[in-house]
Formats: C-alpha cells, sequence, structure tokens
C-alpha cells in the first residue's frame, strides 16, 4: 500500500523529510532508525494520518505514551477500544468495567508482565511500566497495524528483544522506530535510516551491515 507519494513533512511550512514516498506491504515488519531529530517521530506522525484515512484499524504507541496518569493501569489498556463503542458504555467501563472487559485487558496485561500493577494508577509506575501498559494498551486494540515511536526505548535489551517478539507476532504490519538496532535486526523484515530529514537507506534487514550503521550514526 502506497502510504506516501512525494509528499513534504515537517511543522510550521519547515520541511523536515521532503518528497517522501513510502510504500508498505501487508505483512512488513519495519523498523525505522536514526538518531534523535532524524524525522522519524514526522514520519510516523504523517503515516498515522495516511493509514487512518485509508480506513484501517491502528494500534498507536506515541512516544511519551499518552496514558492517563491518575487511571490504573487496568482503565488505560481498557481505553484501547473506546473508539469501538459509544460515550454512555466508555464511561461505564473507566467506572466499573464488565467482567469480560477486565478480564481481556488484565490478559493483556499479563502478556507483558504486568498483572500485578494492573489496579496501580499509572503515575505511580516506573518509565519501564508505563511503557508497557502503553504496549497492552496496543495489544488490546490490535488492528490491521501498528505504529510506535521508541516504544521500547525505556525497557532493559532483555525485555526489549521479548516485547518485540510479542509484537511481531500480534500485528501483521508494523512499523516501529527503534533506537536499538539488535532489536530492530530481530524484529523487522525491512529497515529505513534517517539522518537530517534525509533517507539514507531503506532496505530489507538482512542488508543491514556494519558499514551502513557507521553512516547513519557515526
Amino acid at each position: 500500500m502506497q502510504l506516501l507519494d512525494g509528499v513534504d513533512l515537517g511543522y510550521g511550512g519547515a520541511p523536515v523529510l521532503s518528497g517522501v514516498r513510502l510504500h508498505v506491504a501487508p505483512g512488513e515488519r519495519v523498523a525505522l532508525l536514526g538518531r534523535s531529530g532524524s524525522g522519524k517521530s514526522t514520519l510516523l506522525s504523517a503515516l498515522h494520518e495516511a493509514a487512518a484515512g485509508r480506513g484501517m484499524r491502528i494500534a498507536l504507541v506515541p512516544q511519551d505514551a499518552a496514558l492517563v496518569p491518575q487511571l490504573s493501569a487496568l482503565r488505560n489498556v481498557l481505553m484501547g477500544r473506546l473508539d469501538d463503542h459509544g460515550a454512555w458504555r466508555n464511561l461505564r467501563t473507566l467506572i466499573r468495567p464488565a467482567a469480560p472487559d477486565r478480564a481481556a485487558a488484565l490478559a493483556d496485561l499479563d502478556r507483558v508482565g504486568l498483572t500485578p500493577q494492573a489496579d496501580a494508577r499509572v503515575e505511580s509506575l516506573s518509565g519501564g511500566q508505563r511503557q508497557r501498559v502503553a504496549l497492552a494498551r496496543a495489544l488490546h486494540r490490535g488492528g490491521d497495524l501498528i505504529l510506535g515511536d521508541e516504544p521500547l526505548s525505556a525497557v532493559d535489551p532483555r525485555q526489549a528483544q521479548e516485547l518485540a517478539a510479542l509484537l511481531r507476532a500480534a500485528f501483521p504490519t508494523a512499523i516501529l522506530a527503534l533506537h536499538d538496532v539488535a532489536v530492530a535486526r530481530a524484529f523487522a523484515t525491512r529497515v529505513i535510516g534517517l539522518k537530517q530529514g534525509v533517507f539514507l537507506f531503506d532496505l530489507p534487514v538482512d542488508q543491514l551491515d556494519a558499514s551502513r550503521i557507521e553512516a547513519l550514526y557515526g
């Protein structure tokens, strides 16, 4: 699917990325690599808008996790499906979730290892735990595509690999901005390297060699 076709992306009239063309095939897992400020977040924002415009169901994990700190982990996970229902049903779910809804959200928290923190307020959790709540919310939502902006940056390398494998199994198509090259190698089928607003490379993950990594980060 052609998500972007020759568009300029930026803010306030200043382009961050120019002439972007991006086709993502169903079943592809794309890792966006590059230093902070290279354009990854800008690209993800445009991809989210383009995919939503095509009517795709998207699970989104923003860089700041976009959780409600005063609510419990469980209720934040339940928010992944709020747009599936009307306002009254949603209000009831957040106040007193029905047993099947609570069970489904608990199952997704269990998948990311947070069952003991289900009823804890998000503001009391560590950065890594908050990130896992955001991932559980994405799993609870489900969809055709997951978009994530550094969704594994606050967890340790072992957890990052495990959570990446979980996302790989849960979503048919994925586009994640990642900071860890090892996680990208294990997760992705394709890698895009961005440097100072330029696509430095776009290639199958098995072609990501040391020289390209040095060119990207060196």
